[in-house]
């Protein structure tokens, strides 16, 4: 086996942004989008899942195809792409209205 494996990477520990992180929250740490596992106060260790589907809020004016490419705009999920970071893709419809919607992360 190889000797410089360190960990699987689906979790990473790392250090909450200004105003803290709350579990089951969106944050891009970097170019990396995490949901964070707990919340803890900015500048604490906090874990952040890459990995999974996650129920996320979303712009609710938009409809979501299965698939589509879902981007993060600093507080929610969106359809566009402009200067968003990609963070997964649609794991089933979402309507027009609606709050949430499910996103498979691509870490």
């Amino acid at each position: 086996m190889a000797t410089n494996f360190v960990q699987p990477g689906q979790v990473l520990t790392l250090t909450a942004p200004s105003g803290g992180v709350t579990s089951g929250s969106g944050y891009l740490i970097g170019a990396m989008f995490v949901v964070a596992l707990h919340s803890v106060v900015a500048g604490e260790s906090f874990e952040g899942q890459l990995t999974g589907v996650w129920s996320l809020p979303k712009t609710s004016a938009q409809a979501w195809t299965e698939g589509a490419a879902l981007y993060w705009d600093g507080s929610k999920v969106t359809t566009a792409e402009s200067t968003n970071a990609l963070i997964g893709h649609a794991v089933s419809s979402a309507a027009n209205p609606s709050a949430t919607g499910l996103v498979r992360l691509s870490a």
